[in-house]
């Protein structure tokens, strides 16, 4: 694959990952166990949605065939996002949103540290402004890993299950493909942190009480190459329903 396809693939795998874990984050909206939690994943989401809008930006430019960042957003199918897996699961109760944002944090946290030092200017720069957003979110994500683990005896138990239950997708997180690791070589992409996140992911799971699985294994799903869960589907009609509807609508 040339450099320039495997980039713009590259870019779209960050673009909706970002942009279908902040649609998750939206489903929190009056639903949140407490107003500051509301507020605070409320942000996330937002911090999420100019990231995919910077990286879907560039990956326009690169493809130049006409497609802005919203038609790349809105107007393609579920086959055509490449977003992780983990993303796209359902928003469950407030551990499994904790467990989710965790593992995703920790991932993202560790590429865009990498990306900050991309050949690529552009992308080392929109790295460096998204990595201060996603520093919080790590950081909150991680303490709230802690306060559930080492909290009541439902709170560990609801922590527990939902690690067992999202644990599988994250094969995704510590493994790369060949577009992933070209990129890599080429000085331009984050390459493989599956070391860091696992070491990370182990250091927290060891002081909030909970057991680390053995690493996840690869299977049929492969959210990076458009085969996704069930979930996606829904999740972009909901998502996608007004620009579908009112294609050539302006502001």
């Amino acid at each position: 694959m040339k450099n320039d396809q495997a980039l713009i693939e590259y870019l779209l795998r960050l673009a909706d990952t970002d942009m279908v874990l902040a649609q998750r984050f939206c489903e929190w909206c009056g639903n949140a166990p407490a107003l500051e939690e509301e507020m605070a994943m409320l942000n996330a989401g937002l911090d999420l949605i100019g990231q995919a809008r910077n990286w879907y930006d560039y990956a326009a430019e690169l493809l130049d065939d006409g497609r802005d960042a919203d038609h790349l957003a809105f107007r393609r199918n579920e086959r055509e996002y490449r977003n992780l897996l983990i993303a796209e699961q359902p928003r469950g109760d407030y551990a499994v949103t904790t467990v989710k944002q965790f593992f995703f944090d920790v991932w993202h946290h560790l590429v865009l540290t990498r990306l900050t030092e991309s050949s690529d200017e552009r992308i080392a720069g929109i790295a460096a402004k998204a990595l201060k957003e996603v520093t919080y979110h790590r950081r909150r994500s991680t303490e709230w890993m802690l306060r559930l683990g080492q909290g009541t005896d439902e709170s560990h138990r609801r922590l527990a299950d939902a690690v067992e239950n999202l644990w599988r997708f994250t094969y995704e997180l510590a493994d790369t493909d060949d577009v992933e690791d070209q990129l890599a070589e080429a000085g331009i992409g984050a390459g493989n942190v599956g070391d860091a996140w696992r070491a990370e992911v182990a250091r927290v799971f060891a002081e909030a009480g909970l057991e680390l699985p053995e690493p996840a294994r690869h299977f049929y799903m492969d959210g990076k190459n458009g085969k996704h869960t069930e979930h996606l589907g829904f999740l972009l009609a909901e998502m996608q329903y007004l620009p579908r509807a009112y294609p050539d609508a302006t502001w």
